[in-house]
């Protein structure tokens, strides 16, 4: 996971993206120059290959972009989904991008843009503690809810129960709803 706030030339542009690697171009304009920003401060991860036959070098490459590709866009849905709960989203869709943070080979990856330092509202609930632990315990729940769907996820079963707490709710309610103790 690759999390950042960030600044964009408009201060109107606000809310929560998500990307991950895109094996062609960029999904948008914005995706397209955030990559370029971020990619000149950072390296690419790999694999080492060296030892192998060219061409099973190539389609071991391949077949290990192609799988990250896919994985990474099951690990963005999720993410997507569990902050789109908890938090304004800027794009309601996966964005896709070349960013260099998400180019290593070996796992899954995504990149979570928190927010517009550029936007004032944004900008206010970066600075909130409460909207941080939102941000983080949507993070939590996407990598969970991804993990217990792969097989061989290390991490136990457990379940995730979300509830977004309303005007008249009381903890004895909210419990009793949940199947929980006060």
């Amino acid at each position: 996971l690759s999390i950042h706030a960030d600044a964009f030339k408009r201060s109107s542009v606000r809310g929560v993206s998500v990307y991950s690697l895109s094996e062609g171009g960029a999904s948008s304009e914005m995706a397209a120059y955030l990559a370029r920003r971020e990619n000149a401060a950072d390296l690419a991860g790999g694999v080492s290959l060296s030892g192998q036959d060219e061409f099973v070098a190539e389609v071991m490459l391949d077949m290990q972009l192609d799988w990250k590709i896919q994985e990474s866009r099951l690990l963005g849905e999720e993410m997507l989904n569990q902050l789109g709960q908890d938090v304004e989203l800027h794009n309601s869709n996966l964005a896709h991008a070349g960013f260099v943070v998400l180019k290593a080979p070996a796992i899954p990856s995504v990149l979570i843009e928190t927010g517009y330092v550029t936007n004032s509202r944004d900008a206010r609930r970066l600075k909130s503690s409460l909207y941080q632990q939102r941000l983080a315990a949507a993070v939590f729940r996407g990598v969970l809810l991804y993990c217990h769907k792969r097989p061989g996820c290390p991490l136990p079963k457990i379940s995730v129960k979300h509830y977004v707490v309303k005007y008249g709710d009381s903890l004895s309610r909210i419990a009793e709803q949940l199947g929980s103790q006060v």
